[in-house]
């Protein structure tokens, strides 16, 4: 399944928000530097969808907000 994410980094706490079926919103505490802010979306998302983090692939906007993300059930 491939889902539409906007990551919001240094945020107060990690969550996520469903806005549809494909479409969420995450915020992270981690910086958006170094990769840590993707990393740490992959694990709200791994537990979001109780799936380990090895499931979960980044397509695209590795470098942008909004990103596209593979996950294999």
């Amino acid at each position: 399944m491939r889902i539409s994410v906007k990551v919001k980094p240094n945020s107060n706490k990690d969550d996520i928000e469903k806005l549809s079926e494909r479409e969420f919103i995450i915020r992270v505490k981690a910086p958006a530097r170094e990769n840590k802010a993707n990393e740490a979306a992959i694990s709200v998302l791994s537990g979001y969808f109780n799936v380990p983090g090895r499931s979960i692939r980044l397509i695209s906007g590795r470098t942008s907000h909004t990103k596209i993300f593979d996950i294999e059930h």
